[in-house]
This record gives C-alpha cells, structure tokens and sequence, in this order.
C-alpha cells in the first residue's frame, strides 16, 4: 500500500502551551522529509528509551511553504533527535516558556536556535 502524505498545515492548527517548565520544538526539516516521522526523546536514554515522534508535514505561511514537525508540551530538559531507530542525530535543549527550533539541513543535522 502506497503511503499517505498529510496534506499540508493550515494557518492556526497547531496550539502551542508553553510555561515555566513547559516548552516546545519545531523541527524544521528538507521538502524530501515529508511525511516521514521523526523521533526524540530525553537525553541519556539509549536506543530503546522511551520515543515521542512527530510527523514532517508541509507548513504553509505567510512567508511562504516549509516543512516542519511540531513537538508540543515537552518538560524542559535535554532532548536526542533520532536519525532512525538506533542512531543519535543530535541533541536541543527545551526551554521552559519558549518555542525552541532546531533544522535539519540537506547535508545532515546543523544549527539549533531559541526563538521565544
């Protein structure tokens, strides 16, 4: 069975709640990543941690078209972003409060930058 590709985001559809413990990530990611899911976890877990994902989906704004995975409510904490089941790709840090980006460039993992 061929695989499904969420149509793209609408403008207001994904709420954020963020507090003094409480932050969250947007991992902005390649237009050939659509649809894959990536996950993370909290940093110092090896392979078999407990996981939380996010679906890559196409991101239309204002400001034209990306493509994102949102990670809403995560406890603030050092976080690993997961290539695929075994392989660390990098690692960010959650604030409390904040909106935290990290992107994923074409030639592999790159910068990390707080937005708040």
């Amino acid at each position: 069975m061929p695989e499904h590709v969420p149509d793209p985001s609408r403008a207001g559809s994904v709420v954020l709640d963020l507090g003094a413990g409480v932050g969250a990530l947007i991992l902005d990611a390649p237009a050939e990543l659509n649809g894959r899911e990536i996950e993370i976890s909290p940093a110092g877990g090896g392979p078999g941690s407990p996981r939380t994902h996010s679906l890559v989906r196409e991101r239309r704004t204002g400001a034209g078209t990306g493509y994102a995975a949102v990670y809403p409510g995560l406890a603030k904490g050092v976080y690993t972003v997961w290539r695929d089941a075994d392989t660390p790709a990098g690692t960010v840090t959650i604030d409390g409060g904040r909106v935290t980006s990290y992107r994923w460039p074409d030639g592999g993992w790159g910068s990390r930058r707080s937005d708040g």
